[in-house]
């Protein structure tokens, strides 16, 4: 066990195995620090990006560490990511090791204490989770699921769901992105030539529109209808 401790020279095969027990260690580590640490990214991610994040950079800081032994590490590091990845699509067993399964937090309106526990999060993360989707009250959450990548799932009461235009069977124009024509007081012609425009057309309607010029445009945008929204520099 000699290479796991500093020394000025490692054969292959030690770098190999350091990389080896290195990926291992980060992964149960990672796997205790619980979903929160993690945050939107899977835990395989988490690890690969923290371990190869560190080996690249100790070389590129310290003068007497040679990068040979970081290039295998990483590679070592990238084919045990690859063979994980394929692992878990086909080994369910290996799915479930590696990936958190989702967590219950709130159901019917109750809070799950006992899950929130094994979430390892707080009441306040819980509450300031539910803000951010625009739930004020608990009692509308029919469920919440704390997912894996450390985002909350939630779900409101059908009674409290905000009504759509389907429900009252109400007909609906298509999704209209529209485009920037215009940004911090240039053109984008390459947008225009696509709508078949040309600068004068922009300068016209600017001036009939909003009294202003181009140069005191910060955005400007226009849909399939030709409608203007135009924003200026305040």
């Amino acid at each position: 066990m000699n290479f796991l401790q500093g020394q000025e020279n490692l054969t292959t095969i030690q770098w190999i195995l350091r990389a080896i027990i290195a990926f291992f260690f980060l992964v149960i580590v990672a796997r205790t620090l619980g979903q929160r640490t993690i945050s939107q990214l899977r835990l395989l991610d988490f690890v690969i990006a923290l371990v190869i994040g560190n080996i690249i950079a100790h070389p590129l800081s310290d003068e007497k560490l040679g990068l040979k032994g970081s290039i295998i590490s990483t590679i070592v590091l990238v084919i045990l990511y690859l063979f994980s990845l394929f692992g878990i699509l086909k080994f369910p067993f290996l799915r479930k090791l590696l990936n958190s399964s989702p967590i219950i937090v709130v159901k019917d309106g109750e809070i799950l204490y006992k899950k929130l526990k094994k979430a390892r999060i707080s009441i306040d993360v819980l509450l300031e989770e539910l803000r951010e989707e625009k739930v004020e009250d608990i009692k509308k959450v029919a469920l919440a699921i704390w997912e894996a990548d450390g985002k909350l799932s939630v779900f409101l009461h059908p009674k409290y769901e905000p009504l759509t235009p389907s429900y009252y069977q109400m007909e609906t124009e298509p999704f209209d992105m529209p485009i920037t024509i215009v940004k911090e007081g240039n053109i984008n012609y390459k947008e225009l030539n696509e709508i078949h425009k040309d600068e004068n057309w922009v300068v016209s309607n600017l001036k009939s529109l909003y009294h202003t010029d181009i140069k005191n445009v910060l955005l400007c945008t226009v849909d399939k209808k030709g409608n203007f929204k135009v924003f200026l520099y305040k």
